[in-house]
């Protein structure tokens, strides 16, 4: 999907690390949210309370999801799952735009 429509956009920006990851809250109509971030290069780790989904739009990172041994590498166009109240790290290299969604 390349855009949406009919959605809320929170013009307050969610920032993480001393704004090096930076998002907004995109709300749909039945609730559900998503959000639209740039990551800069840098370690990170994160942690969620819901399940994510999220789809990398441009840039180049790794990432090691919860319970797997090995760091996997993500492009532009890979998208990877986290499961709900689990904790996952990342390794930016090049300026990257992400869309992450949410699952109760």
């Amino acid at each position: 999907m390349e855009q949406f429509d009919n959605v809320a956009v929170v013009k307050k920006a969610n920032s993480y690390f001393d704004g090096k990851v930076t998002s907004r809250t995109v709300i749909f109509k039945d609730g559900s949210k998503k959000t639209l971030g740039i990551m800069q290069p840098g370690d990170y780790e994160f942690g969620t309370e819901l399940a994510e989904v999220m789809e990398i739009l441009a840039g180049e990172l790794e990432v090691l999801l919860p319970e797997q041994p090995e760091w996997q590498t993500i492009r532009a166009g890979d998208v990877f799952e986290i499961p709900a109240k689990k904790s996952f790290q990342l390794k930016v290299y090049s300026l990257t735009d992400y869309c992450c969604s949410y699952f109760e």
